[in-house]
């Protein structure tokens, strides 16, 4: 048995921090992938895995070869993969994120995708679900504002975000051109959830103190938080993709100058071994293409 093999077999280790998870992957028994990882071992002089109750952890020899040879393998499975494949693409990918992003940025533009015969299967949820869809295969892309780990994940910026602190026009100029914290927090806040992930920094930004107020109705809906806004029954805080329109008709102002706005990025995510799949890479190209991007 080659070397690569055994090379193959310790990438899959190294990212999924498993030999078990990884001899699924390869579809192999766990004890074949243990002996491929005791071999590689053997011939570079180093243990590569601290074995644990569950799952390994890397040494640094482990990380140093990581580096060296994972962009390499993956090259020629992506290569090999695209000679089974024919040159022949469509075929069902699933794709996970934030419901209010993909309504907003996402979802019009993958109309391309079905006319080349791709079938899109769209999952949403919160930060866990969708790192959770994607550690499992279940989805094969996901979207998500928070850095992924390189060791296991590929990702590319998609865009970066920026936190408005919004009203209804009528609200605003009830507040005046410098409202201050205790303005607002005699207002109705409307928020995604309790812990306020969205009013956090732009109020530490207005105001220097972390905020104390509760919100008066939350709702995990950028799209309805929007709209409740537009109708002035409360304020809130909004990322500018979400708003854009609204402020361009004038139906929301906002009240956080765009150069004191917080950022935030958000990513396009894979697990790299799926970039052996021709029509993964495919879908991964063209959505970031609507972005303007390439990958990292």
């Amino acid at each position: 048995m080659s070397h690569l093999d055994h090379l193959r077999t310790f990438i899959e280790a190294y990212r999924l921090q498993s030999f078990s998870r990884a001899a699924e992957s390869l579809g192999m028994t766990q004890p074949a992938a243990s002996l491929h990882i005791q071999a590689l071992e053997a011939f570079v002089g180093k243990p590569l895995f601290v074995r644990r109750a569950r799952g390994v952890t890397a040494t640094e020899a482990a990380d140093e070869l990581a580096r060296a040879i994972g962009p390499m393998i993956d090259g020629l499975e992506t290569r090999m993969a695209s000679y089974r494949s024919g040159g022949e693409l469509g075929g069902t990918v699933h794709i996970a994120g934030p419901s209010d992003f993909i309504y907003s940025r996402i979802a019009a533009g993958l109309a391309p995708l079905l006319g080349q015969g791709f079938r899109i299967r769209v999952h949403t949820g919160n930060r866990e679900r969708i790192y959770a869809l994607l550690n499992n295969a279940t989805a094969d892309l996901a979207i998500t504002a928070s850095m992924p780990d390189e060791r296991s994940h590929g990702f590319a910026r998609l865009l970066t975000e920026r936190f408005l602190l919004v009203s209804a026009p009528e609200m605003a100029e009830q507040l005046g051109p410098h409202p201050t914290a205790e303005q607002f927090a005699g207002l109705p806040l409307i928020a995604f959830d309790e812990d306020l992930p969205l009013i956090r920094p732009v109020w530490t930004a207005l105001f220097q103190l972390a905020p104390t107020l509760q919100a008066a109705l939350t709702i995990p809906d950028l799209r309805i938080i929007q709209d409740l806004v537009i109708k002035g029954q409360g304020w809130s805080v909004l990322p500018d993709y979400q708003c854009v329109d609204a402020l361009a008709s004038g139906t929301l102002v906002s009240l956080t100058p765009a150069e004191d706005a917080p950022t935030n990025n958000l990513y396009l995510v894979w697990n790299k071994a799926s970039m052996r799949n021709p029509r993964i890479v495919h879908v991964r190209d063209f959505i970031l293409g609507l972005f303007g991007g390439g990958n990292d």
